[in-house]
Parts: C-alpha cells; structure tokens; sequence
C-alpha cells in the first residue's frame, strides 16, 4: 500500500484527487494540507510514502516545501501538480528534490501512472512540460558534450578519428543505419552542419586529438 500526503489550497482540488487516489486499491491518503508549511509538519508527522502536491501554495511555496521535506527525510518521494508549463518552475522543484512534475489538466490513469512511478523509485514528467524542459537544458547547459549521450560521444570520437560509418558500425557493433541516425542527431543537438565541424568541435571538447 502506497501511502499518500496531499498538499493543495483549493479543497475542491483535493477532494477530487482524493477520490481518484482513493478509488485504487494500492493507494491510501493519509493525510491533507492546505499551504506549505502544513505540509511539511505533516510529511515529518504522518511519514508518507509519496507527498502530491501544488507548487504555488500559500505560507510556503512547493519549491522551498520540497526543499525542507527532502532535508528532513531524503527518502521521500514527491511529485508536483501544478497549472505552469514554464520550464523554470520544472527546472527549480527537480532541483529542489521533487521525483515528478504532472499538469494539473492531466487524465487519470496519467495521474495514477505518475503516482505509481514515483512510489517505485522512478521519476515521472509529464509529456506537456517536456520539450519545454529540454529546451531550457539546452539553453542553460554549460558542456554542449553534456547534451551527448555515451553511445553519441563514442561516435562522434570515431567520426573525428576518421572512421566512415561503416567502420564505426562495425567497432561499436551497431548497423550502418543507427550509426548514421547516431550522427543526424549529434549535428543537430551541437547545432553542426559537416563533417569538418564535428572533428574541430570534437578536438576542442578533447574528445579527440
């Protein structure tokens, strides 16, 4: 039984997300707060499994609330429902320790998915906020190489070391075809346009000599 905190100003709202929660059999609501100072006492209180709860909340807001209920007890699970796409809201409660970010427009079954992935230990972000989210990343990483994933970094090594397609395919055990969508995806993450670009960023990154 996943043990749950809700944390909202409006009753309306979470008298609505009580009854979904509640309608579950592996779900249980063990207690309610209205602003964000309550729901910190609450969290130390009542130790729930998952806190839900709004990021904009009177007393206290659901950033610096994350914050403190992290401090206090980082095996907590908390995941945010909330009205703002904005991926500085998104950005700051991740920071902050939250495991999810839902919309508040959200179906059911996406909130009793989100609810459940975060329980397990996993992280949920809702589809909507996303893109949103990864174009803020892109525009506030500080490594551009950070934007890389490990399969994309060896292959972009390889290409810088002169290797064809063919040859990269063939060490990294991949087809030709993935090795070639491996490459679209690198040019266009680091915003390159030829081969000659790759090896010149690739050699001021050290990633080859």
């Amino acid at each position: 039984m996943t043990r749950i905190l809700l944390a909202d100003d409006h009753t309306i709202v979470r008298q609505g997300l009580k009854l979904i929660l509640a309608s579950q059999s592996d779900l249980s609501v063990v207690g309610e707060a209205a602003n964000g100072r309550e729901v910190v006492e609450l969290a130390q209180k009542l130790k729930p499994d998952v806190v839900l709860l709004d990021v904009a909340m009177p007393e206290l807001n659901g950033i610096e609330a994350t914050k403190q209920m992290m401090q206090a007890n980082p095996r907590l699970r908390i995941l945010v429902l909330s009205m703002h796409k904005e991926a500085v809201y998104v950005r700051e409660i991740l920071k902050a320790g939250a495991r999810g970010y839902l919309l508040k427009d959200v179906i059911d079954t996406e909130l009793l998915n989100a609810v459940r992935s975060v329980a397990r230990g996993d992280g949920y972000i809702s589809p909507a906020v996303s893109g949103a989210l990864l174009s803020d990343y892109r525009q506030n990483v500080t490594d551009p190489v950070d934007l890389l994933t490990n399969r994309e970094r060896e292959v972009l090594q390889l290409i810088a070391e002169g290797k064809t397609n063919k040859e990269v395919a063939a060490k990294l055990n991949l087809s030709v075809y993935t090795v070639d969508s491996h490459r679209g995806k690198i040019m266009e993450k680091l915003n390159l346009h030829s081969t000659g670009e790759l090896v010149r960023f690739a050699i001021k990154h050290g990633l080859a000599d």
